[in-house]
């Protein structure tokens, strides 16, 4: 049975790290100012706040402060402070065990896909696809914060994913009614883990895709593989979410890609949901059971991500 971390309080800590690409230190202190004034506490990695060229330590030493995070009793969330890349690296250094017997709530995107994907599957952690640490600044959509607390800070369920009003709803392509576990998030951090030993999997799982600063041709290189990996094979549906300032290539469009190489499959198929890298960022955990209606065009998370 899938663990779930404990729910987000006012006052509670939060713990910082950099398990990526490196963020400007001014960045990351304006980001843990704004968490402070939202009634956190914070404690901050030893690499935080690093940077050695692509990445913001050795995957040792990110691995390490993560570790930390979990060994610290006060911390309840664990905030990557961006994603970017060189996340996958880590997780060969990593105590699922010692996660799995001391969950804690653990949310990003982007590159932070592909270890909350590995949470989930190494150490049955239900894991949370939301705001990153750079995300905590003003100018954030107060749609993106009541995702995340909603889904963070209370047990409320079920709860459907609607777009906000600026946003065109989702839309269902191939219709079909289906209840399974949620898997998945930005397509590059994923097609990275096939062939390692940290490989997602999407057997008998609702497959949840978003994808962002990618022109076409790359993306449909990206669904080939998938494809040919077999991770649409046996899944039990697929929601879509947006390709963010993704550029048209040889007069195709995202949503032309999805309808050439995803609707014949057909397999339930949602569309357009508000995800990761758009404007607006639906709070999807990993691991927990969900409702694709495809025929109604909704998609419903059936449980909490957190517990008391």
């Amino acid at each position: 049975m899938t663990i779930k971390p404990a729910m987000l309080r006012s006052g509670d800590t939060i713990g910082v790290v950099t398990l990526g690409s490196p963020l400007a230190p001014t960045t990351i202190q304006a980001r843990i100012n704004t968490l402070q004034r939202l009634g956190f506490r914070v404690v901050v990695g030893n690499y935080a706040y690093d940077a050695q060229g692509l990445v913001a330590a050795s995957a040792q030493a990110r691995a390490a402060d993560l570790m930390g995070m979990f060994h610290d009793s006060d911390v309840r969330l664990i905030l990557p402070t961006r994603g970017g890349t060189g996340v996958i690296d880590i997780l060969p250094y990593l105590d699922y065990a010692y996660i799995s017997a001391h969950p804690k709530i653990v949310s990003g995107y982007s590159d932070i896909s592909v270890l909350l994907n590995t949470l989930y599957s190494y150490a049955d952690l239900m894991t949370l696809h939301s705001l990153m640490l750079i995300d905590f600044k003003m100018e954030t959509p107060a749609y993106n914060f009541n995702q995340f607390f909603t889904a963070a800070s209370t047990l409320d369920s079920p709860r459907t994913i609607v777009n906000p009003p600026a946003m065109a709803p989702p839309v269902g392509l191939v219709p079909g009614d289906v209840t399974a576990p949620v898997v998945g998030g930005n397509m590059t951090s994923l097609v990275g883990s096939l062939g390692t030993a940290y490989e997602w999997i999407t057997d008998g799982k609702i497959v949840f895709l978003e994808e962002t600063h990618e022109p076409v041709n790359r993306v449909y290189r990206y669904l080939t593989q998938l494809l040919l990996a077999g991770k649409f094979r046996r899944c039990a549906g697929i929601v879509m979410g947006q390709c963010t300032d993704c550029a048209v290539a040889y007069g195709q469009s995202y949503d032309d890609l999805i309808r050439e190489l995803l609707v014949p499959l057909g397999v339930p198929l949602l569309t357009g949901v508000a995800t990761g890298h758009g404007i607006y960022k639906a709070a999807i955990p990993i691991g927990a059971m969900a409702r694709l209606n495809a025929t109604a065009s909704t998609f419903t998370l059936l449980e909490p991500s957190v517990t008391v």
